[in-house]
């Protein structure tokens, strides 16, 4: 993934079920990120370049992290989420990464089904704490 596909990344994003877009999800935003996470997150695209699906892949050197898993509707259950999960564990793996974290609000039910379906275990010990680095939130 390159910032260059952010318009249509984003497009899809926005009519995926269970995504939750704000401030950090802009063009500017999702640019640094690429930029501090070379080469780690990827898009899915059909042969005439549209895009069909999306993840964001990063990590602060012990753990790594997804965001925005997407596939669109219409080319689900063709295992193309489970490549791209695949891509980016590899990623992780050369960069010496041993763990990767999910976040998931909890109503996403279609998006734990998954999850679970492909191995993944939600953890009952751990609560997310967050707040703005700004006071202006």
């Amino acid at each position: 993934m390159s910032a260059a596909d952010y318009a249509s990344v984003a497009e899809l994003w926005h009519r995926t079920e269970g995504i939750g877009l704000n401030e950090s999800d802009t063009e500017h935003a999702i640019a640094a990120y690429l930029s501090r996470n070379p080469g780690m997150s990827a898009v899915g695209q059909l042969q005439h370049g549209e895009v069909i699906a999306v993840i964001l892949c990063g990590h602060d050197g012990r753990r790594g992290y997804l965001h925005h898993l997407a596939v669109d509707p219409a080319h689900r259950h063709q295992g193309i989420a489970a490549r791209l999960l695949e891509w980016c564990f590899e990623r992780l793996r050369e960069a010496g990464v041993p763990k990767c974290n999910v976040f998931l609000f909890r109503d996403n039910q279609l998006g734990a089904s998954f999850w679970s379906h492909n191995g993944w275990s939600s953890r009952s010990d751990l609560v997310v704490f967050q707040k703005a680095t700004s006071s202006n939130e």
